[in-house]
């Protein structure tokens, strides 16, 4: 296991080739120029060169003016421009996701633009227009979509959709939007993330046991077809998790509990390394060979060890909100776009055929310049 900071022993030699491999985010520390928004950004997708906002606010923030959106935005994110995509939600819209010409997004509303719709909906990515299918009678609260095959994956506290009993999770037909009757995985606490990769579907959280099984804490895979879980994948974190990225390598975590922290695990579950913060890591995502983490931590920690509320121990680094980090080792990288605010970066995206990071909180202001909510590095 390896941990972000100083290292306490190593020949000039060595050190020289440690910092010649270490990898350096392409990305400008300042943040592109873009709107901002009068209420937080809780989550961001990119769809090909536009990228999709979903939150509490009810306006976009455009060279001082106010532009009306229902908690739901587009932007170009090569220009930066508010584009006219306008469907609007009466409520939060906690999570979204892109898949092809349609914008999956849950949340905490009953309307989308005037019509009923339960906490999930679907509309056109191009008009905004509000498709029939993913009309559903949800009881709990979902917190988190992932599209795969011909599937839409939900998690959360989820009771039930349309009368039928549902453990934190649920599915849908792409092409229907009827719920599928046989992905019915059950958790015994909600579902924070669910994400797809290597043919499998992962979800985090705050449970214990999956399908009536322990051992399962916190971080497991799923069967994308028959929702068994995959033994093999059995990393057991020991706090809550918050967030996932996938890649063809591993499984990155963004972390809570006693203090924060980002971990990497292999395809089979093991434990690759664990960088600790001061405070909760809330997003992650996975640029080229870099780790992007969001929160509302202030330090990176030089070892795992915390004290009182989460504080570092033995030594630490100033990373406020946001830190990257060596996708090979979880070493601390130079790259300093700091946030503000209490909870910070509450959600993060990447684009590679654009080089950019997105991210989303209740932020106001990234690397001293004034930018609330939403920012974009490129």
């Amino acid at each position: 296991m390896t941990y972000p900071g100083k290292t306490l022993t190593i020949g000039l030699a060595a050190a020289a080739l440690a910092l010649a491999a270490a990898p350096a985010p392409a990305l400008a520390q300042s943040s592109d120029s873009m709107p901002s928004f009068n209420g937080a950004v809780l989550t961001v997708a990119y769809g090909g060169n536009v990228v999709y906002l979903g939150g509490d606010f009810t306006a976009a923030i455009v060279r001082g003016r106010s532009v009306a959106r229902g908690h739901l935005a587009a932007i170009d994110a090569r220009t930066g421009h508010l584009l006219s995509w306008a469907p609007a939600a009466d409520g939060r819209v906690k999570a979204l996701v892109v898949n092809g010409g349609s914008i999956y997004f849950a949340g905490d509303f009953g309307t989308v633009s005037g019509h009923p719709r339960d906490s999930l909906a679907r509309v056109d990515a191009f008009s905004g227009a509000l498709h029939a299918t993913f009309k559903h009678a949800i009881s709990g609260r979902p917190y988190a979509p992932a599209a795969a095959g011909n599937r839409l994956y939900l998690g959360g506290a989820i009771t039930a959709v349309d009368g039928q009993p549902r453990g934190k999770l649920a599915a849908f037909n792409l092409t229907t939007g009827l719920l599928d009757a046989r992905w019915r995985p059950t958790a015994d606490d909600q579902v924070e993330t669910v994400a797809a990769g290597g043919g499998r579907i992962y979800a985090g959280g705050k449970f214990h046991k999956v399908n009536g099984l322990s051992g399962y804490d916190r971080l497991v895979a799923f069967d994308p077809t028959t929702a068994a879980v995959i033994p093999g994948f059995k990393p057991q974190p020991p706090v809550i998790t918050y967030a996932l990225a996938v890649t063809s390598t591993g499984v990155y975590s963004a972390h809570g509990g006693h203090g924060g922290r980002v971990s990497a695990y292999t395809p089979g579950g093991q434990l690759r390394w664990s960088s600790t913060f001061d405070g909760n890591a809330q997003a992650i995502t996975v640029l080229d060979d870099v780790v992007y983490a969001g929160g509302h931590f202030d330090r990176a920690c030089s070892t795992a060890r915390t004290g009182t509320q989460g504080s570092c121990v033995d030594g630490a680094d100033n990373r406020v909100k946001l830190a990257a980090l060596a996708v090979a080792d979880g070493r601390l990288l130079d790259w300093t776009a700091d946030a503000n605010g209490v909870e910070g970066v509450l959600a993060l995206a990447s684009n590679p055929e654009l080089d950019s990071v997105a991210m989303g909180g209740a932020f106001t202001t990234v690397d001293g310049r004034t930018q609330k909510r939403f920012a974009q590095f490129s």
